[in-house]
């Protein structure tokens, strides 16, 4: 019989035996050899500290590097309750991971936050260096005296190197002190918990301690060796602090040498104690989430969910930590509480119940409670909080979830790639699909979904009426081949919004101005199912995309052009998943390539205003697309184009994601008002969008703040098709 493959938490146990028993014979090799460093340019390890206390040292350490070992393991044994989630590394990602994980230790995502990422890197460097230095002093002690080499120049040069990065590690956590404490961001100060301050106070002690044992080791040794000392002038810091004890006795040196290395190594004790049950866990787990972000679907795919109409599960969705992925599971000990999802929040920025960082600490909270043994939480909780069962929606409210625009931003700002929106959507399909718990504007939504093919409840014969007064847009029907270069997707919105045919008809004008063969599919055109199945409703989406997919299946459809963001993420990256397969751009993609080459030549055609021009969150940061808008109204004379301050991956979200469009907004102030007030603020006299949601969306705001009558909201295409046409008129 196969034998099982040992799980996660006991290959934890083995390191962590390994480890301790590394530690015990890099204690007793020394004492056995006997082999000493006798340059008088080095130092001594243990030099001053009783025998004793040295082998104290090494069996305290190694006992704790068990203990921190067996501590992490049953975090471990928390994440094997999760559901599989494949993110081994292939010969097809393992370069992507590498660059992932590289990201990460070199602090290029929180090196967004330019302030708070410097900070990070002074402690997070200053850290890893003096731990290295500590090794490599220890790799020395190991070695018989031929092959020593920390003495002369290379010892001066380590001191010096030491030092450097002491001074670096002691900065970061003054400024951190002064951050939390003092300075108090927002996103920082709601949720500062005692533990803060512990870890930080840890680190504190042995930056401080470190410099007092070797100011106090290099005074004695100046007191004892006069000028012979002079080459300890390389440790610049603990040189300049030992001459304050250049009156104290050789005696009193060597004593308080001693009290301030064993208060070192206790806090350094203290510290391993901390690693594993406090938030500090994050030094070792956010590097080893990043290093697994890459997931083999795309940026824009929810997670793929089995046939509805066949499968015989019991429960969709995720109510019990069981139903959440390990990998999901494991991002709530990686967070690093930090709040910059908090900060970027639309919902939470307008005064909703949703804040990102709360949903995965609840999460983790809940696992931490209902383990086996019970673990600490990821961090602190506020007293009263009491977790009786596994399920998350103990903690985690409908309102909050059902907050949430699907807007991604607190995926794309989180420092260690937590995957936040994947488990709002989780909990969202077991609420719709188990719960019925949804708001009741859904309701309707589904039912037009589910009787007319649409979220309007219109009369799919009446799908391609906009493309009545447009000569040449031909309309082809299910069964035969389609001989064609492109299916134009007009959407829902594109079809049966009157703002939003404004834009299907200058899309199509466009696309015939450049000599571009392209048909509709008119009534056959289905919903593609996106709203239904951000709000959770598995069940209709899959319904609607199986039965597009055998329409385009069934014609030979390769190239699909969309105008909406929303259609466009849902064929090219979700449509796979049902094995619907297809070469899908946006419309603002296919512009700008007909633009650059030649093929809808724009000389002559201008647009003398200001304009603005706001990121769909659907097009940005569900599908990094971000330029091709861009460069397509740049291309037009005369035109100024200004940016939003929140632009780009940092763009603000107008209110519509996650079938946020067909919901009211009852609390607090609503998002697309939030983002309107910014465009109005950039002084643009028209705003562009490249989404028929945000063009609704901004309208409206525009509308409510009473500026309708000199600020135009317009898609792309229209921008481009009204300055061509006034090109030809002149």
């Amino acid at each position: 019989m196969r034998k099982s493959l040992p799980k996660p938490h006991q290959l934890v146990l083995v390191v962590g035996v390994i480890a301790a028993l590394g530690t015990l014979a890099s204690g007793v090799a020394p004492a056995i050899t006997g082999w000493r460093e006798d340059s008088p340019i080095s130092r001594e390890v243990f030099g001053g500290i009783p025998k004793p206390v040295e082998v104290a040292f090494y069996l305290t350490i190694a006992t704790m590097l068990m203990v921190v070992a067996w501590l992490v393991s049953l975090r471990v044994r928390n994440y094997e309750r999760g559901q599989p989630d494949d993110r081994r590394v292939t010969k097809h990602n393992a370069k992507r991971r590498a660059r992932d994980f590289r990201a990460g230790v070199w602090m290029q995502t929180l090196l967004r936050d330019p302030a708070a990422g410097v900070m990070h890197s002074f402690i997070y460097f200053g850290f890893l260096v003096l731990f290295a230095v500590t090794i490599i002093l220890e790799i020395d002690h190991q070695l018989p005296d031929n092959l020593k080499f920390l003495h002369g120049t290379t010892y001066q040069a380590y001191s010096f190197v030491g030092d450097l990065f002491g001074l670096v590690f002691l900065t970061g956590i003054l400024w951190a002190l002064g951050r939390r404490y003092i300075q108090r961001p927002y996103r920082i100060r709601i949720k500062s918990k005692p533990e803060h301050l512990v870890i930080l106070v840890t680190f504190l002690v042995i930056a401080l301690t470190g410099f007092a044992v070797e100011a106090f080791r290099i005074a004695q040794l100046r007191e004892v060796s006069g000028a012979g000392a002079d080459f300890e002038r390389w440790s610049f810091v603990g040189w300049g602090i030992s001459s304050a004890f250049d009156s104290w006795t050789v005696g009193t040196l060597r004593d308080a040498h001693a009290w301030a290395w064993g208060v070192h190594a206790a806090a350094f004790v203290a510290f391993l104690v901390i690693l594993p049950t406090t938030m500090l866990r994050h030094m070792i787990t956010s590097p080893v989430n990043m290093f697994l972000k890459d997931k083999p679907r795309p940026k824009g795919a929810m997670k793929p969910m089995p046939n509805l109409m066949e499968t015989e599960l019991e429960s969709f969705g995720a109510t019990q930590i069981s139903d959440f992925t390990w990998k999901q599971l494991f991002d709530t000990d990686a967070c690093t509480v930090c709040g910059r999802c908090t900060s970027v929040c639309p919902a939470h920025a307008t005064g909703k119940p949703l804040d990102p960082r709360e949903i995965v600490l609840k999460i983790g909270e809940v696992m931490s409670a209902t383990g086996d043994p019970r673990v600490s939480p990821p961090v602190g909780t506020a007293p009263g909080i009491t977790i009786a069962a596994d399920n998350v929606f103990d903690r985690i409210t409908s309102e909050e979830l059902w907050a949430c625009t699907s807007c991604k931003a607190c995926d794309e700002i989180c420092p260690v790639n937590i995957e936040i929106l994947d488990k709002i959507l989780d909990m969202r399909r077991y609420l719709s699909l188990m719960e019925s718990d949804f708001p009741a504007e859904l309701g309707n939504t589904y039912r037009s979904m589910e009787n007319s093919s649409n979220v309007y409840g219109m009369n799919q014969g009446e799908r391609a009426d906009w493309a009545t007064s447009i000569e040449g847009v031909e309309i082809v029907e299910p069964g035969g081949a389609f001989d064609h270069e492109y299916l134009y997707w007009v959407g829902c919105a594109g079809s049966f919004d009157d703002r939003n045919k404004k834009t299907s008809r200058a899309v199509a004008l466009l696309l015939a101005r450049a000599g571009i063969d392209f048909a509709i599919l008119g009534p056959s055109e289905l919903c593609t199912g996106d709203p239904a199945r951000r709000s959770g409703n598995e069940y209709i989406f899959q319904m609607l995309a199986m039965q597009n997919i055998e329409t385009l299946d069934s014609m030979g459809v390769k190239k699909i052009v969309t105008q909406c963001p929303h259609c466009f993420n849902t064929l090219k990256n979700e449509y796979p998943q049902l094995e619907g397969h297809y070469e899908v751009v946006h419309h603002s993609q296919l512009l700008a390539e007909l633009v650059a080459d030649g093929r809808l030549s724009l000389a002559g055609a201008s647009l003398p205003e200001r304009v603005t021009y706001h990121d769909s969150c659907y097009l940005g940061r569900h599908n990094d697309v971000y330029l091709a808008p861009r460069n397509v109204i740049a291309q037009l004379g005369g035109i100024e184009v200004v940016e939003m301050p929140r632009n780009g991956t940092n763009g603000m979200c107008c209110g519509a994601g996650g079938a946020r469009m067909w919901m009211e907004e009852h609390t607090g102030k609503k998002v697309n008002i939030e983002r309107t007030e910014e465009a109005l603020a950039t002084g643009a006299q028209r705003i562009a969008v490249a989404c028929p949601f945000c063009y609704v969306m901004l309208e409206d705001g525009v509308k409510e703040k009473g500026r309708d009558e000199e600020v135009k909201v317009q898609d792309i295409a229209e921008l481009l098709l009204e300055a061509l046409e006034a090109e030809t008129a002149i």
